[in-house]
């Protein structure tokens, strides 16, 4: 009878769990107002549908679909490449894949298993260690700090590498970017160190704001990039890994032996043309809007009396960035759900405590969406949602 006990337990938490899933999409689904929309929030038929009726500039939907990569895949690799200026490029379906394969073939031309990498870089936190366990490199960390790594740091590591790897915008830390002499000086520290450099650029795309320059320039600093085509081109997923041909010819034969040559991948790729016909010319617009956002959510919190609170980093560097609040992340989660249901606005998404119970964190994404709300609309959004936040904590005394 214990053990039944026991397992009607779990049930019920998993239960709920969905239960309070269910909820919060159902109240972001409808919201007439967002900052942005995730992925969960779309339904089958409307991506099937938009991609009828919004396909990529120029694409006669009647050609033939592709088969292992060929067809509208090599044109999709054919225009990455064109846009980061470099010698060719190759899709792949996920951007694990794509990293540790270029990793992988970088620590066979440079004869080095060892990789310089941020603790807080995307291969680290998010990919299970596939770079470590799958290919066997190993890692050396130049800081720890919640930033790229300096010139200085590259140079002072006390063991040789083969490759540099670079996430840019470091997610975790803060979609944080260095500037751009500064990446230029963290570059050319590693060439003097005899390494290669890659960039996990899952991101890259609306970096250019920040540094002020162009997307080949930017990317003409590495040996390879890796760039996403969902996380801000609003594809349905799917990868790309651009650099010399040679490199990416090596790339696509470890892409085989990964599982990588899907059999068709036209839906996936059909969404990531368009996005680079529809997303990547407005990012510098969403960069631009979400330093209006962040400012806006600042001063509320501060007219609001917030005991503690931060939009971090304070100007965005783009379109993305964390706000703190001190908090439980059970009691924002529910403000932020009450607040879509009762007016129809969705501020805020999911809330986390990376770190001291009680302080919580989310991740702000300011995209098409957001572009229709002025300052004051994001002030009074902020004032509501916190009077929810209020009652809440009120009530749980």
């Amino acid at each position: 009878m214990a053990d039944s006990g026991g397992t009607d337990d779990v049930i019920s938490a998993d239960e709920e769990q969905q239960a309070a899933r269910e909820r919060r999409l159902a109240a972001w689904r409808a919201s007439a107002r967002a900052l942005a929309r995730g992925a969960a929030e779309h339904r089958i038929g409307e991506r099937l549908a938009r991609l009828a009726a919004e396909p990529p500039a120029g694409y006669d939907l009647d050609a033939g679909v592709d088969l292992y990569g060929d067809g509208i895949v090599e044109e999709l690799e054919l225009r990455v490449a064109g846009l980061l200026g470099m010698e060719s490029a190759a899709f792949f379906p996920t951007g694990t894949m794509a990293q540790q394969i270029a990793l992988r073939c970088w620590a066979g031309r440079t004869g080095s298993p060892v990789v310089a990498v941020h603790p807080q870089a995307h291969v680290e936190v998010h990919e299970r260690d596939a770079y470590l366990t799958v290919s066997g490199l190993r890692a050396v960390r130049p800081t720890t700090e919640p930033r790229l790594p300096t010139a200085e740091e590259i140079r002072d590591l006390d063991e040789p590498f083969g490759t540099l790897a670079l996430e840019l915008p470091l997610r975790d830390a803060g979609f944080v970017l260095p500037a751009w002499d500064e990446l230029v000086a963290v570059v050319a520290a590693a060439r003097e160190r005899d390494a290669v450099v890659h960039f996990d650029g899952a991101r890259l795309w609306e970096s250019t704001v920040h540094f002020g320059r162009t997307l080949p320039e930017i990317a003409g600093l590495a040996d390879t990039v890796y760039v996403s085509f969902y996380k801000s081109l609003d594809g349905l997923s799917g990868a790309a890994l651009a650099g010399p041909e040679s490199l990416i010819a090596e790339a696509k034969a470890w892409r085989h032996r990964y599982g990588g040559a899907l059999f068709q991948q036209w839906p996936a790729v059909l969404s990531a043309l368009a996005g680079l016909d529809r997303e990547l010319p407005r990012l510098p617009s969403y960069v631009a809007h979400a330093r209006v956002v962040a400012g806006a959510l600042r001063e509320a919190f501060a007219a609001a009396g917030v005991a503690w609170s931060r939009i971090h980093p304070e100007v965005p560097h783009t379109h993305q960035f964390q706000v703190w609040l001190p908090y439980p992340a059970r009691t924002l989660d529910e403000a932020g759900v009450r607040l879509a249901e009762e007016t129809g606005t969705t501020l805020f998404h999911r809330w986390h405590e990376p770190g001291a119970p009680g302080l919580a964190m989310t991740e702000v994404t300011v995209a098409s969406p957001a572009l229709d709300w002025a300052a004051d609309d994001v002030t009074a959004a902020a004032h509501a949602f916190l009077a929810r936040v209020r009652e809440i904590a009120a009530a749980a005394g």
